[in-house]
């Protein structure tokens, strides 16, 4: 199998009420990308946000007494903190100035995805879409492509650094199950379940860099089942979780 990764690099700012495939599709015809067939799209959840209004003036949010203290012990901005709680439907850990949060979708990341990176003036931030599946589809609806994945970058337990993962999915499964199956020596495998749509998202933010403008990425080569899919399949449910 050969890969081939493509950013679109002619993308402009996106706000709030853009058509975003509209955007994406007039980019790639100049560009010279096709979107039609077995294209695997990668979308930043950043530009997704934007583009559905999930965007919030910091100016209309009243701290709780909670983010007021929360604030003062991490000093940070009791209106970010007190809209982190807002996004989240538990808080996991908050510790050394870190808040680790169980957002309203079931994601495990920090800040519940509040973000103010690539977000014009202070007094603003992004949240994550409020169903990020639903927009991977209708991505996928409106551009024709063969497989979309929204992704956002998350930390990872027991390793430093950030990885692009998928929150959305629309067009494959994100896992791909080899339980059952052998490997090259025949030996059955009882418990090896690959979070392909990870990977994608991972391959995709090699070229997503938050200073280059490059919200989107074109994977090629890629063979896959076609279905439906869903990132939540890529949630560990709680009761399996050792950690939380």
């Amino acid at each position: 199998m050969r890969l081939e990764i493509s950013a679109l690099a002619g993308l402009p700012e996106i706000r709030p009420g853009d058509d975003l495939a509209a955007l994406i599709r007039a980019s790639a015809a100049l560009e010279n990308q096709p979107i039609e067939g077995p294209v695997l799209i990668a979308v930043a959840q950043k530009v997704v946000s934007k583009a559905e209004g999930a965007v919030v003036d910091l100016r209309q949010v009243e701290p709780s007494a909670m983010a007021y203290a929360w604030a003062a012990q991490s000093n940070r901005d009791a209106r970010l903190v007190e809209l982190i709680l807002r996004q989240s439907r538990r808080i996991v850990k908050m510790d050394r100035g870190l808040l680790i949060c169980e957002t309203q979708h079931g994601l495990v990341c920090a800040n519940a995805g509040v973000d103010q990176s690539n977000v014009a003036g202070d007094d603003f931030a992004t949240v994550l879409p409020a169903d990020p599946d639903a927009s991977a589809r209708r991505l996928r609806s409106m551009l024709g492509c063969g497989a979309v994945i929204i992704t956002d970058t998350f930390g990872r337990p027991w390793r430093e650094g950030l990885v692009d993962v998928a929150i959305g999915v629309s067009g494959l499964e994100g896992l791909e199950d080899y339980r059952g199956s052998t490997d090259r020596h025949g030996r059955k495998l009882g418990s090896t379940i690959i979070a392909i749509a990870d990977q994608l998202a991972a391959a995709a933010g090699l070229l997503m860099r938050k200073a280059d403008g490059c919200p989107v990425v074109f994977v090629r080569g890629m063979v896959w089942q076609q279905a439906e899919g869903s990132a939540r399949a890529l949630i560990r449910p709680r009761e399996q979780d050792l950690f939380r």
